[in-house]
This record gives structure tokens, sequence and C-alpha cells, in this order.
């Protein structure tokens, strides 16, 4: 259960962290208001960030020049007449010139950066039998006599007004009275979760598990021995020199770590696939106190994960969905307040469970604003960089009292993949990014029929759009995730061609439905 999501939890984590002494659940002070959104984090932006975001473009500076003058001398240079000429008056210079022109064209095919192809990925689809309605949820909560009254009221309103549906699905040990949270039980989840995704992904894109050269799973709070990295390698009998990573502990923006961490290696190995795991297991990480403040992930955690294939073939441009564009990766973790915000503890009763703090929305609103500010240089149309790049030298060092301007990310992307950690976060981007209903619809829609699941949740994002239709060659999309830590971590795709739904993806039989009215 990635907990670093509860941002996401927006409201009802807003009312556990301020109320964790309290018996009702329905206090609307002032303060508390205040907590439950995120600060208008494009009021205030540090310059220091916009530098880094230009840093990242002009690192590649040469490239995008070099194109255009090579281009420029092949179609306006006569280069035989002109060789023609030198080749016996100055055939010093002239092999000089070819030297020079080899060198920098080996130059440029050498270090340009390799780019990473999407083939396609699968979401898990939880069986239906697993699924926890409302009433069954707070029925089950009530049975296993761990929560008292107050706990259980305070459940029943966080799920109101969480944004989830009847259908989202609880691991089959929670449906146990008592809840079997064993570590059997985990590694079944664990399976059922890894296994079904990868045996779609392996089935829709022909691609032979031998031939993987690279693999990274992340999930946050179960880290088994042997890992989850080597339960994926027995079970499909990958190939004994194969790069396998296992990230723990990072959370629900752990999906595009690594994304990031997978485009890293496949530009160092060569002709080679990469898959990426990202899920979370809930099965040990159900919280049975009282403790309001570490209630909130039993309400909005749901079973989910997703499988991605990766490739640095250039051949495999041509049956590739997407383009890999740009991963930016913040991290607020060298701040006390950031890295406390959500954190793994024992209650008095000796209980784990995840605390989550006052400060959560705050801080998430301060990561998000460091990270688009960051990303904004390299995404945002140059006419967009300017209005925003003029507004804030004459703020911050002509001191002149004008109000800031607000980039529109809609000029940069046509889709956003919103982590579905929470019904108020994903109102409160709706709002300080200016996007439409359509925009947070795909964010909306996964939260209500999956549930938080966590690090995949962008992924069952990106299966709603597709569903839908909606994606044309050449469309951008970005993908935003928040974890523990704190940590805000984006990822922009590139379509390469109109895109249709993938094979057995879970929204194909019920796309028909949604979007669907969410109760305020």
């Amino acid at each position: 259960m990635s907990h670093d999501t509860i941002p996401g939890g927006s409201s009802p984590a807003a009312d556990a962290a301020s109320s964790s002494s309290s018996h009702g659940v329905g206090a609307t002070t002032e303060h508390q208001h205040h907590l439950r959104r995120l600060p208008n984090f494009l009021v205030s932006v540090k310059l220091k960030y916009v530098k880094l975001g230009y840093h990242y473009l002009i690192s590649n500076l040469i490239t995008l020049l070099l194109l255009p003058l090579l281009s420029f001398l092949f179609v306006h240079l006569d280069l035989l007449s002109l060789w023609s000429h030198l080749q016996y008056d100055h055939l010093l210079l002239v092999l000089a010139s070819s030297v020079l022109l080899v060198f920098a064209l080996t130059l440029y095919f050498m270090t340009r950066p390799r780019s990473i192809y999407l083939l396609d990925y699968s979401c898990y689809r939880p069986p239906t039998h697993l699924q926890a309605p409302r009433h069954r949820f707070l029925q089950h909560s009530r049975l296993t006599g761990d929560f008292d009254d107050s706990s259980l009221e305070f459940q029943r309103k966080i799920l109101e007004r969480s944004g989830l549906g009847e259908e989202t699905v609880v691991p089959e040990a929670m449906h146990s009275i008592p809840p079997r949270p064993s570590m059997q039980a985990a590694r079944e989840e664990a399976e059922q979760v890894m296994f079904g995704a990868l045996d779609n992904l392996f089935a829709a894109t022909g691609v032979k598990p031998k031939d993987i050269g690279v693999l990274v799973v992340n999930c946050s709070l179960f880290n088994p021995t042997p890992s989850l990295s080597a339960m994926i390698i027995n079970r499909y009998k990958l190939r004994g020199n194969i790069h396998s990573f296992n990230l723990g502990g990072m959370g629900c923006s752990a999906g595009v770590i690594s994304i990031g961490l997978a485009k890293d290696l496949l530009r160092v190995h060569r002709n080679t696939y990469a898959v990426v795991v990202s899920m979370e297991n809930i099965t040990q990480n159900w919280y049975f106190g009282n403790k309001k403040s570490m209630l909130i992930p039993n309400c909005l955690f749901r079973v989910g994960g997703a499988a991605v294939l990766l490739s640095n073939k250039p051949a495999d441009r041509r049956r590739a969905k997407y383009k890999l564009v740009h991963v930016v990766r913040t991290h607020k973790g060298a701040e006390d307040k950031a890295f406390r915000c959500v954190y793994q503890e024992q209650d008095d009763a000796g209980k784990t469970g995840v605390s989550l703090s006052k400060d959560l929305m705050a801080i998430a609103g301060d990561a998000l604003k460091t990270n688009i500010t960051t990303l904004g240089p390299l995404v945002l149309p140059i006419s967009e960089q300017l209005l925003f790049f003029f507004t804030l030298m004459a703020r911050k060092l002509l001191n002149f009292k004008i109000k800031p301007y607000i980039p529109d990310f809609k000029l940069a992307f046509e889709h956003f993949c919103i982590h579905a950690g929470g019904r108020a976060v994903i109102d409160e981007l709706e709002k300080n990014l200016d996007l439409s209903e359509e925009h947070v619809e795909a964010s909306r829609m996964t939260l209500h029929r999956f549930g938080n699941t966590s690090s995949s949740s962008i992924w069952y994002e990106l299966g709603y759009i597709e569903a839908k239709g909606r994606i044309r060659k050449g469309h951008r999309v970005w993908q935003i995730a928040f974890g523990s830590g704190f940590k805000c971590n984006s990822a922009v795709w590139q379509a390469l061609r109109n895109v249709k739904p993938s094979p057995k993806s879970p929204w194909l039989d019920c796309i028909h439905r949604y979007p669907v009215e969410i109760p305020a």
C-alpha cells in the first residue's frame, strides 16, 4: 500500500491528520479547510528550478543546432563541384575538412541519446469476486472487532467522500474473518498481480521472456526474500545475465522512477528490451488500529498493478505506441517536514501503519511546483516560456508588483494522467492548472473504478484514454505522480500512431459506462 499517494487522500487525509485525538469526524474549522487544499503553487516560483529546466534544454543544444546546419549544407551547396575544385588546389584543406566532418558525424551518432519506445503495457484486472463495495467494506471492518465506533464512523465518511466506486477490489486475505495477513497470502497477492499483468503483456507483444535484458520492479511496502524481481525471473525463466532491480519504499511515484531507471539502462545496453512492473501489496499493510491519521490507506488503496515493455531497438519504432520524451524527478527529502509527512510507524498500541502529517497537502503542492517549474522549459512552446520568464524576472529581480503569469500546460500536452491518489488532489490540480473536465476525466474514473492502485494508477488512466479512442499520432501525454519522501515525478510520452487499447484492457468491457457522475 504505497502511502505516498495520500496527497490524493486529500480531504480525508487532512481530517485525519488534524483530528487524531478527536471523536468527531465532521470538524470543519477554517484551519482544517485550509489543510485540505493544495497551495497555489504557481504564485511563487524559485529561479533555481527554472534554471534547471533550461539546463536540461541547453544540454541538447548541440544536437538541435547540428542537424539544421548539416541539412543546409547538403541542400544549398554543390558538394561535388566543390570537391572537384578543391581536391587539386587545396588537398590538405580538403583532407582536414573531411576528417573533421567524419569526426563530427561520428561524435553525434555516438553521443546522441537513444530513443526509448513503449511497445505496450498491461494493467492487471482483479477478479470480480474480490470486489469490496462500501456496505461490505464497513460490515467487514465491524466484524473484525479491531475498530471502535468512532473509527468505523470515520471510515464511513472517508469512503463517502473518497470518489471510489462500488467495484474496487481488496485482496483475498482481507475477505476472511478474521483477516489473515500472512506472508504466504501476501506472496499470493503479488503473484496474481505481477504474473497476471506479465502474461497478458507477453501474449500481446509476442516478445519472448528470454529476450528481456532489463527488469525493474517497484513495490513500496512488501519486499520479501527472494525479491519480487527474483520471483518474476524464476517464473518466466529469464536469462542469467539480466539486469534486475527491485525498488522498495519509494511510494506511489515509483512507477515514474522505474521508467527513468529503465531509460538510463536502455541507453547503456544496446539492442534489448526492458520490463517495468509497478504494483503495491495490501495484504500485510492493512492497519488494524484506531488512530485516525493512519486509517486513510484502508479506505483508499486497492489491488492493482501494471507491466510495461520498453525497447531501444530502432526497428521497434514501427510497432511502438509511444516514444519517451522526458522524465523529470523532484525530491524534497532534504526538508524534515517533507521527509516525515508520510511516515510508517507504530501507534500507541503497537500496530503498524502510515501516519499522515497535517502539512501533507502544502508539501505536495511545493513538490509539484518545483517539478513543473523544471519541466516547463522542456515542454512549453516558446511563447509561453517568454511570457513566464519575463514576468518572473520582473517580479524577482525588478520587484514589480504584477500578477504572476501561469503557463498554459494545455499547449504542451493533449492528455493528462494525474495519479489517482484521491479526489481532492485531482480537483486542486484541475483548478491550479486550469484543466478541463475531460483532462482530468481519466484520473477521476480510474479512482472510481479501481481505487488508488498506487504507482500503477497512471497506467490505468492511460488505458482509459486509449479505450475512449482519444489518442492520435503526435499527441503528448503527461504522467505525474506523488510519493513519500516527499517526491513528485513526471514522465512525458509522444504517441507514434493513432493508439488503440491494449488487448485485454481492464476498461474494454466497461468503458461504455464511463464517465459516470460522482456525487459531491
